[in-house]
């Protein structure tokens, strides 16, 4: 079961950072279409988020259709975005691993490590 977390000083809406969280669990394989995702009352009591936030990014990835809401049921996976499997994302996410454990063993820290990507990002 996917549980969420909230970065207060990245500048994200939180219900972006939920609908962002639900992408990303299902692009490496955590979330798998059929799975439940957490009741809104349980988000509210894990991270102390208003409700109707967590109600607005609910109905933001059934906008995107990844997931759909069963009365008296709850919040089910409809299907993966497009793009890599998820094991070749988690090769990735390997590989970008060890490149994060040597930027850290070099002395960079997370701001630095995070202009650096953002930077590789950009280039073209």
């Amino acid at each position: 079961m996917i549980q969420f977390r909230l970065n207060t000083h990245s500048g994200v809406p939180p219900y972006l950072q939920i609908v962002q969280q639900v992408k990303q669990a299902l692009q490496v394989g955590i979330l798998q279409p059929g799975d439940q995702l957490p009741t809104v009352k349980e988000v509210v009591t894990h991270i102390a988020i208003n409700p109707n936030t967590v109600a607005k990014a609910y109905r933001e990835l059934e906008s995107l259709g990844l997931v759909e809401g069963r009365t008296g049921s709850g919040t089910f996976v409809k299907q993966r975005p497009a793009g890599p499997s998820p094991e070749v994302q988690e090769a990735l996410s390997q590989d970008l691993s060890g490149w994060v454990a040597k930027a850290r063993k070099a002395g960079l820290d997370d701001e630095a490590i995070e202009a650096l990507l953002r930077i590789a990002l950009h280039k073209r």
